[in-house]
């Protein structure tokens, strides 16, 4: 019987979500909770499990549709009951159960690499733990997740665990290599619906071959080192002229993605000498749009509603650390041999909370509606972390209660969270002050801008040696560059100028730490 699952609500708040990633196609058995699909919403990429034990009968959105909350996103054939919806064609007899349990069989066997990505953890005991980042590269490398061993944080699979397994798959024989192959539709979409293929012109090219991503052509047929070669190279495979046509698609080697990426070099650096030389006429296409969507447009927005909301003004200033970098460098090792790594970091957190006690209204919300603002009395301090995604702020909660090595280590869990996408909503959300330390590129000072609706910000300097004046000398000092941007409606110049002083204080005289 047929059954219609909608989009949740995986977080609070959200209206909509960016299909990423099919962990699925029609015709594939699933199990309850068993994921279906990776959707980025916020300013995370969640799993949606199945509610069902049944098959899946259609996928109403492709990949990379924007869906809002509460559309129907999965049709399901529920298991032990007949398909209302799906009569008999003429001159056909319905399917006994029995055949249809084989039907659902052979449609999985012809799609090993998305049923493997979909079978992570149906049982706690069997369960793969992995990033949707990581499961993702799986099925592009055509890896098994179940067969490979995790190095991250209690056995976490890692992006460089998959293309360590995919090296080492690539280079070791097998008596029967399987290709698997996706049709690919005009519009550049994969067919849900893939072929799995066994020839010996294709084991002789290095295995396995991946799923075609948009192309201009039906199928295009590559082994992994191949498709390898062309990430490497920059090379888009459907634009490989193929070096065999077959008949289940063009079939291209390794040596005619090098010799495309050769031309397309030459090409470039004819184009650039003609550019340079005044004739534009040869340069191509000169721009390139990326769509604005999933966590981008999320940061967008908020970006957006902080700096025209909050009339920003922006206080800096220089603390110099001297001090605190002994005492680091001191306290290093002692952190070493007790399994963590020691930044500065934080002792800057206990410096700020340290200020927000002394100055409440740094740490504070203001309520519109109301016309009130909110003095917090706990203190969650949020991380600015730069991804590839783009940034994320992890918060840690209660920092006040926490000792520095404690911070220091639920930091790193954090922003490596962050960083390969499996931190939660809930480790991002709760904040009242952000620390955002822009000086781990690069660059002094800056006008960072509120973490909306938090009423304050502190941007960290890149910490290094500078001129300071000392007793009427020019000496060389160990300097860190505080930018600290505040909502001038709840905030005064003059209160964040005294905050700024007081986490000054505490930096260039680390030991009043002690007393946090």
């Amino acid at each position: 019987m047929p059954a219609e699952f909608k989009l949740p609500d995986v977080g609070e708040g959200v209206a909509e979500g960016e299909i990423v990633a099919w962990l699925v196609s029609e015709g594939n058995s699933v199990e309850e909770d068993q994921p279906v699909a990776e959707v980025e919403t916020d300013k995370a990429v969640v799993e949606v499990p199945s509610p069902y034990n049944g098959t899946v009968k259609q996928l109403h959105y492709e990949e990379g549709d924007v869906v809002p909350v509460g559309s129907v996103i999965v049709t399901f054939n529920v298991e032990g009951k007949d398909d209302l919806d799906a009569g008999p064609e003429p001159d056909e007899t319905p399917a006994t159960d029995a055949e249809a349990e084989a039907a659902s069989a052979a449609d999985e066997d012809a799609d090993t690499e998305t049923a493997e990505a979909a079978s992570a953890a149906t049982s706690d005991s069997g369960r793969t733990f992995a990033p949707p980042s990581a499961r993702r590269l799986a099925r592009e490398l055509g890896v098994d997740l179940a067969s490979v061993s995790g190095s991250g944080p209690s056995g976490r699979i890692t992006e460089g665990d998959v293309r360590a397994a995919a090296e080492d798959g690539g280079e070791s024989d097998s008596d029967a290599p399987k290709s698997a192959v996706s049709k690919v539709t005009d519009e550049g979409g994969a067919d849900e619906t893939e072929s799995a293929a066994s020839e010996s012109g294709d084991a002789a090219a290095g295995g396995s071959v991946e799923p075609a991503e948009a192309a201009g052509r039906e199928k295009t047929l590559a082994a992994p080192a191949t498709r390898r070669v062309a990430e490497e190279l920059g090379v888009d495979l459907d634009d490989v002229p193929a070096s065999e046509e077959r008949e289940d698609g063009a079939f291209v080697s390794e040596a005619a993605v090098r010799e495309y990426a050769e031309s397309q070099q030459a090409a470039q650096e004819a184009d650039a000498a003609a550019v340079q030389a005044g004739d534009t006429s040869k340069s191509g296409e000169r721009e390139e749009r990326v769509p604005y969507r999933g966590v981008r447009r999320t940061i967008g927005k908020q970006m957006a509603e902080s700096k025209y909301t909050a009339p920003h003004v922006t206080h800096h200033d220089t603390a110099v650390v001297d001090a605190l970098a002994d005492v680091r460098e001191e306290l290093k090792p002692v952190a070493e041999e007790r399994g963590f790594r020691l930044t500065y970091m934080p002792f800057i957190v206990k410096a700020v909370v340290a200020g927000l006690k002394q100055h409440p209204y740094l740490n504070s919300q203001l309520d519109e509606e109301n016309e009130e603002i909110v003095l917090k009395n706990y203190y969650n301090i949020g991380i600015a972390v730069a991804t590839d995604a783009g940034l994320m702020v992890p918060v840690i909660k209660n920092a006040d209660q926490k000792s520095i090595p404690e911070i220091a280590e639920e930091m790193r869990g954090l922003i490596e969270k962050a960083r390969d996408r499996s931190i939660s909503r809930e480790e991002m959300q709760g904040g009242t002050f952000t620390l955002t330390n822009f000086g781990a590129i690069g660059g002094e000072y800056a006008t960072p801008i509120i973490n909306y609706p938090e009423t304050a910000i502190l941007g960290l300097g890149a910490l290094d040696e500078r001129p300071v004046a000392e007793d009427g000398e020019v000496v060389a000092k160990e300097t860190l560059p505080l930018s600290l941007s505040i909502d001038h409606r709840v905030i005064d110049g003059a209160v964040a100028a005294e905050f700024a002083n007081t986490v000054q204080d505490y930096l260039e005289n680390p030991s009043m730490l002690l007393l946090e």
